[in-house]
C-alpha cells in the first residue's frame, strides 16, 4: 500500500553529468518497497511543477531505513530535484506500482539495462539471493557509466557495453545478450548461456529487442516500462500501454498495473 510521506534528504550527489543519486530516510518505503516499484516525488512547490515525477527505487537499506533513487536531470522538475540537499524535505507517494517476479524458482537470471534503465535493476539483483546473476548494462559512453561497483558486487558476472566503445564492448547491450545466448562462437566468449528469466529496463527499442531475443530463446522475460505519468496512482489514464490479454489486446496503466509486464504481452509498437 502506498502512502503520502514527507521524508528527510540525507544526501544528493552527481554521479555523472546530469545523473544524481539521492538518498532519503523512510521507514515505510524501505520496509515495504519491492524491486521494480517507484516513488512519485513533488520536486518543488508552486505552479511550475504541479505534477510529481516518478522515480524508480534503486536501492533500499532496511536496517538503516533509507531509500536511494538515481535520476537524470531532464526538465524543470528534475532540475529542481537535483538541487535538493541534506536536510531538505521530500514530499512523495510510495511505494507505487507492481514490481518484478522474483520467486525462488529462478536460479539463473539475467538483467539487461540501458542508460538510466539500469537503476531499478540494481534493487532487483540486491534482493535476489539464491541465484546465479548476470548483469548486462549499457551506456552511451564511459562518461555516463555509473554504479559499476554496485552491480559487480551484487552479480556473479558483469558485462558492460558502450555505444561508442569508450568502455567495455562497443555496441548495444542487446547484441551482447544475443551473442551470449548463441551456441555459435562469438567475440565476447560468453556464448551458450541459458537463463530461467531475463529482466530488462531501458529505452523502448532496447526492451523490444530483449523481449524478442528472449522469446526466440524460449526464456521468460519481464520489462519495466517508462512513461510520462500524471497522477501515478492510476486515476488519470495518462500512462496507458497496449497489453495482450488472452486473445485480445487491452490498455493497461503503467503506473498502477505495471510498470513491470511480461515481455511477450507488450505491444511495443502500439
Amino acid at each position: 500500500m502506498s502512502v503520502v510521506l514527507c521524508e528527510k534528504v540525507l544526501s544528493n550527489v552527481e554521479l555523472a553529468p546530469g545523473i544524481y543519486k539521492l538518498t532519503f530516510e523512510s521507514e515505510y518505503v524501505s520496509s515495504n518497497a519491492k524491486p521494480g516499484q517507484f516513488v512519485n516525488i513533488r520536486c518543488q512547490e508552486g505552479v511550475n511543477t504541479v505534477l510529481r515525477r516518478p522515480i524508480s527505487i534503486c536501492t533500499v537499506d532496511r536496517e538503516n531505513k533509507t531509500v536511494t533513487v538515481v535520476f537524470q536531470k531532464r526538465g524543470r522538475g528534475t532540475a529542481y530535484l537535483a538541487q535538493k540537499k541534506e536536510g531538505d524535505i521530500l514530499d512523495l507517494i510510495g511505494p507505487l506500482g507492481n514490481g518484478f517476479d522474483i520467486s525462488g524458482s529462478y536460479k539463473n537470471i539475467a538483467v539487461v539495462g540501458g542508460g538510466i534503465g539500469i537503476f531499478p535493476l540494481l534493487f532487483l539483483i540486491e534482493q535476489i539471493k539464491d541465484a546465479d546473476k548476470t548483469a548486462y548494462i549499457g551506456f552511451r559512453s564511459k562518461n555516463f557509466a555509473v554504479l559499476e561497483n554496485e552491480f559487480r558486487k551484487n552479480s556473479n558476472e558483469l558485462i558492460i557495453s558502450t555505444d561508442d566503445g569508450s568502455y567495455g564492448y562497443k555496441g548495444f547491450v542487446t547484441d551482447l545478450l544475443a551473442e551470449s545466448l548463441s551456441t555459435e562462437e562469438a567475440e565476447t566468449g560468453i556464448k551458450g548461456k541459458k537463463y530461467d528469466i531475463i529482466y530488462a529496463c531501458g529505452p523502448l527499442p532496447m526492451m523490444k529487442k530483449v523481449a524478442a531475443i528472449s522469446l526466440k530463446a524460449g526464456i521468460k522475460c519481464q520489462v519495466s516500462l517508462e512513461q510520462r505519468m500524471g497522477c501515478g496512482i492510476g486515476a488519470c489514464l495518462a500512462c496507458v500501454c497496449k497489453i495482450k490479454g488472452g486473445q485480445d489486446w487491452q490498455y493497461k496503466r503503467i503506473c498502477k498495473d505495471g510498470p513491470v509486464f511480461w515481455g511477450e504481452e507488450v505491444d511495443f509498437d502500439g
